[in-house]
């Protein structure tokens, strides 16, 4: 069961991580992935939140698997964010590179903390 509760996640995350990502890289004319950035720190914050929430109010363990596992599992991409820094440091884009490293793990982190917030505070 948690296998088929994984997939289904998986299947309304991964059709929005790529719609979100085209859609919000397209409005952008940086070397800079705006659209993996973004899926990322939208799924960090989702999954604070569903982690806090499940926490201290007990969000069945389905839930999290669905929402936790499959949705934000197949939302945010990391190996997305190590190939597009390794192609910005082979396009000797390095400005770019670091800002990639340096924005998604700190709005990354972020992100996480201000949804485990929000989740104890519903």
């Amino acid at each position: 069961m948690s296998a088929l509760l994984v997939v289904l996640g998986a299947v309304l995350g991964a059709p929005l991580r790529y719609l979100t990502d085209r859609a919000v890289q397209s409005r952008h004319g940086t070397p800079f992935p705006w659209g993996t950035f973004t899926v990322n720190v939208v799924g960090s914050f989702t999954l604070g939140l569903l982690f806090a929430a499940g926490t201290a109010h007990g969000l069945s363990p389905r839930v999290m698997t669905f929402a936790g596992t499959g949705f934000c599992g197949a939302l945010t991409t990391f190996s997305t964010f190590g190939y597009e820094t390794v192609r910005l440091i082979e396009q000797r884009a390095r400005f770019w590179a670091v800002a990639n490293v340096v924005a998604s793990v700190a709005a990354g982190l972020g992100a996480a903390f201000c949804g485990a917030l929000v989740g104890q505070a519903i």
